[in-house]
């Protein structure tokens, strides 16, 4: 509470000074019916004063203006302000997560993140807006009914006070007992959400194994989690509530044994019985109003504990470490000693070492799950090396700023994503100000007009999402438009030829050509006979280097590159 109380409400203090005033006048405003009803039941009705009458009723007519356009300032300032906070806060934590490194990605699901950007901020309503002003509201009304309570008759306030002060203690148990439920709650939420978005992203693995029923199976057992949850903080408020309507008409019917006594024993006006009514009622009602406001402010500041858990996280770009600027690159690269692991114990690199000179292409192979994507990995600074030192123009890569390295970055990935739009939005990814004239040369030179001129809309063309509708080598074709585009220095190319028939193939590997022309490559392939041309080759198996050198050098050795080359050669 205290670090919500300081990020959030504190530096919104002046707009929720203003909320509190407008709901003390409002409440105030209320106040005046149950004060008149005493004159006018003691004074003008027995008097029959129509002058007094008249001016009473201009006072509560005025009295109830007064509460409706302040209501209405209440709701106006305060709710659209917690809108727009929501709004803001959304924004924060989607830059928060987007600073994270790639492993936190790994390890958790897009879905969730989709529920922690979305619902887990929305409680925020609850604490800017016009539940935390109309708990302290309700407050101030409560405590100044109290005091005219106690002006009319102490030992019939006293007999309330009991079963209220039962109710308030009640009520602060059962808030213990809520908070971690609303907590697990954005948990279980978030991971309902992430297996959903899962499944809709993966619906045609599951309509092409006939697993829709086992998806169902899986998507129910989460929302009976989501519900047997929410049953135990329903079953927790219906016990407040419950409660509160038991002790609270307990407390009513004895103030109305009470005061019929007092009015026939002449101790209490009919006037003051009436103003005693109506003003219990102002005191009660907040007290049962604050129980609802406190299970939304326990849900919020629940929502906001996630969101601060995330905030806390270190981002993956360290201003105090990475302090290199990297205005131009030459694009030497090397690796010196570096290993690496994804858990601890269980290395995946070892020593690896390997110089890249400026405009070189240096190609990995090996068998899979020997560590070649991990070295693609940790040179595009998706992953840090656990021990050695990975040098670019000479500055560790540790030390130098992401952005200034990754603007000369490119890559092209084994399943490259592209995103929901049209071709050209695609392709301009990288370079949105781009001329036409750059975008076509990009066009041409990956190939990609060999299937766009077919298309009516061309390069305005809708791919669906993740591009489904195109086939897998012209999203490749695309990844690579993209790429040059961007016009990069260091490129990783992960598989890059993987998706493609023979005819693409061909096609991309020229246009692979003129994009690795004087820029340095990382080149991750399975078919040896697009590498032939690599300045040198690494064999990378178990995590090591086996072999190094040219095609023509390892051919000579008949090592297990040679096995490798020869054995694809005879499929």
């Amino acid at each position: 509470m205290a670090q919500a109380f300081k990020t959030i409400i504190w530096p919104r203090r002046q707009l929720v000074f203003i909320g509190l005033i407008l709901i003390v006048i409002s409440r105030l405003a209320s106040l005046v019916l149950p004060w008149k009803s005493k004159a006018l039941l003691d004074d003008v009705i027995p008097n029959k004063d129509y002058d007094q009458l008249y001016s009473l009723l201009t006072l509560v007519g005025v009295a109830i203006l007064v509460q409706a356009i302040t209501s209405f300032l209440l709701t106006r300032l305060l709710s659209v302000q917690a809108q727009f906070l929501i709004s803001e806060l959304r924004a924060q934590v989607q830059k928060k997560i987007l600073s994270l490194p790639i492993r936190f990605f790994d390890n958790t699901k897009s879905g969730e993140l989709v529920s922690r950007i979305m619902t887990d901020v929305e409680g925020v309503r609850n604490l800017i807006g016009t539940g935390l002003v109309q708990l302290v509201g309700g407050t101030i009304t409560a405590v100044i009914s109290l005091v005219l309570l106690i002006g009319i008759s102490p030992s019939m306030t006293l007999f309330v006070l009991v079963p209220v002060a039962i109710f308030g203690y009640l009520a602060l148990k059962a808030f213990a007992y809520i908070r971690p439920i609303f907590r697990i709650r954005g948990v279980i939420n978030a991971q309902v959400t992430g297996r959903l978005t899962e499944t809709l992203a993966g619906v045609r693995v599951i309509k092409a194994f006939n697993a829709e029923e086992q998806e169902n199976k899986a998507f129910e057992k989460g929302v009976d989690q989501l519900f047997q949850n929410v049953k135990k903080s329903l079953t927790a408020t219906a016990f407040m509530t419950s409660s509160a309507t038991f002790l609270l008409g307990i407390a009513s019917t004895g103030i109305m044994g009470i005061g019929g006594y007092k009015i026939m024993s002449g101790e209490l006006t009919v006037g003051d019985f009436l103003s005693f009514t109506l003003l219990l009622g102002f005191m009660i009602a907040p007290i049962v109003q604050m129980s609802n406001i406190g299970s939304q402010l326990t849900e919020a500041l629940a929502g906001l504990d996630r969101t601060e858990e995330l905030m806390n996280m270190d981002p993956e770009e360290d201003s105090q470490t990475r302090t290199i600027q990297l205005e131009t690159l030459k694009g030497e690269l090397n690796f010196d000693q570096v290993s690496f692991a994804y858990e601890v114990g269980s290395e995946v690199l070892h020593n690896i070492s390997f110089h890249a000179p400026p405009g070189s292409v240096t190609a990995l192979v090996g068998s899979s799950g020997s560590g070649k994507s991990t070295i693609a990995g940790l040179s595009a600074t998706f992953l840090k090396p656990g021990s050695g030192k990975i040098t670019i123009d000479n500055h560790d890569l540790s030390k130098v700023n992401l952005s200034s390295y990754r603007q000369h970055l490119g890559v092209v990935l084994q399943d490259e994503f592209l995103f929901e739009g049209t071709i050209r939005e695609n392709i301009l990814f990288p370079r949105p100000d781009a001329t036409e004239e750059q975008l076509q040369n990009a066009v041409v030179a990956a190939y990609v007009n060999e299937f766009t001129d077919r298309f009516e809309e061309g390069l305005d063309t809708l791919i669906g999402e993740r591009g489904v509708k195109l086939s897998g080598g012209q999203r490749q074709r695309i990844a690579i438009a993209r790429a040059i585009l961007a016009d990069p220095k260091i490129i990783i190319l992960d598989e890059a030829t993987s998706s493609l028939d023979t005819e693409s193939e061909a096609l991309i590997q020229k246009s692979l050509n003129e994009l690795v022309k004087d820029r340095t490559t990382i080149v991750i392939a399975h078919r040896l006979s697009t590498i032939k041309k690599a300045d040198q080759i690494l064999v990378i198996e178990d995590g090591y280097i086996a072999e190094r050198g040219t095609h023509e050098a390892l051919i000579k050795k008949e090592g297990r590159y040679y096995d490798l080359y020869t054995y694809q050669a005879k499929i």
